[in-house]
């Protein structure tokens, strides 16, 4: 680089205005340290008989979540213990984290069904494409959201674990927005 460009640079970075704001330390005898600490323990006490925020008992008392919150996925079952899903390869196609695995087989009367089907729950973004576009309602977004495990491994949640899954399912518009449709 020649040496006049890099002065030119120096010159346009000198040219920016920076502001600098000088704190002045109070003289010993302008502030009153009693009463600073008197403001502070009055605040302490009108924050202590408040009622206003209230601390939450978590476990306890579980969160009231949005009707659209997105958790961890769900398989829906036939009422005989088969996946609903036919394999049609529409989610992960449409699924923009590419978290979504799926071999598709089919029987001998020409029924599709997923031989593997596995989400990895790290990976996904929780877009709800996936329950979207599925043509027979077969994958959706559910409202668990307390999904802590002890290894990576156990975030990849294969077809079994995925029709294990009984928690309700999210609603992709809220019903009671007219906006929503």
């Amino acid at each position: 680089m020649p040496a006049n460009n890099y002065r030119v640079r120096v010159a346009e970075a000198s040219d920016m205005a920076a502001t600098v704001k000088v704190m002045r330390r109070p003289e010993p005898g302008e502030t009153s340290y009693i009463r600073a600490t008197l403001k502070g323990m009055a605040l302490t006490f009108k924050h202590l008989v408040n009622p206003d925020k209230v601390t939450r008992q978590y476990p306890e008392e579980q969160p009231d979540l949005s009707p659209r919150w997105r958790g961890t996925h769900r398989m829906e079952v036939h009422a005989d213990g088969r996946p609903k899903c036919v394999a049609c390869g529409l989610c992960p196609t449409v699924c923009p984290a590419n978290c979504i695995r799926l071999v598709g087989g089919e029987d001998d009367q020409g029924n599709r069904y997923p031989i593997v089907y596995e989400i990895d729950e790290f990976r996904c973004i929780f877009c709800g494409m996936c329950q979207e576009v599925c043509p027979v309602e077969a994958i959706h977004v559910g409202v668990h959201f307390e999904n802590a495990e002890y290894t990576r491994e156990r975030f990849v949640y294969d077809l079994d674990r995925l029709m294990e899954q009984d928690h309700p399912s999210t609603l992709l518009w809220d019903p009671s927005d007219p906006r929503s449709e």
